[in-house]
């Protein structure tokens, strides 16, 4: 079982930067695959990014490409998402989520198991 805690959102102007984490319980962190997720109001869930458990491949949503950064510290138990150069249209509700599961990574939400309670990170015009 893994539970997890998002935190560091919130409200910036376009063109600034958020660091977002997401803290996990359980002795076996650093054997799940991570993901991040977000969803606007109105719309879908949808992939921004994903790592594998030993943090050496990572996969992006093509929207977020080149701006967005995940890492994870196994160590600390802790997934990272470096948000740079926000624009509006990254307004939206942000998931951390994970999955235990052997196997290619997953950008779809049905491929992981454990989810975050989500936080919310708003870009104003």
């Amino acid at each position: 079982q893994v539970q997890l805690v998002e935190s560091g959102g919130g409200l910036v102007q376009a063109g600034g930067s958020l660091r977002l984490s997401c803290a996990a319980s359980g002795r076996t962190f650093s054997s799940y695959a991570m993901g991040w997720f977000r969803q606007a109001p109105g719309k879908e869930r949808e992939f921004v990014a994903a790592v594998t458990w030993r943090g050496g491949i990572t996969y992006y949503a093509d929207s977020v490409k080149g701006r967005f950064t995940m890492s994870r510290d196994n160590g600390r138990n802790t997934v990272y998402l470096q948000m740079n150069s926000l624009k509006p249209e990254d307004t939206a509700v942000y998931y951390c989520a994970a999955t235990g599961r052997i196997g290619n990574i997953s950008t779809q939400t049905y491929g992981y198991d454990y989810w975050g309670q989500g936080t919310q990170v708003t870009v104003s015009s």
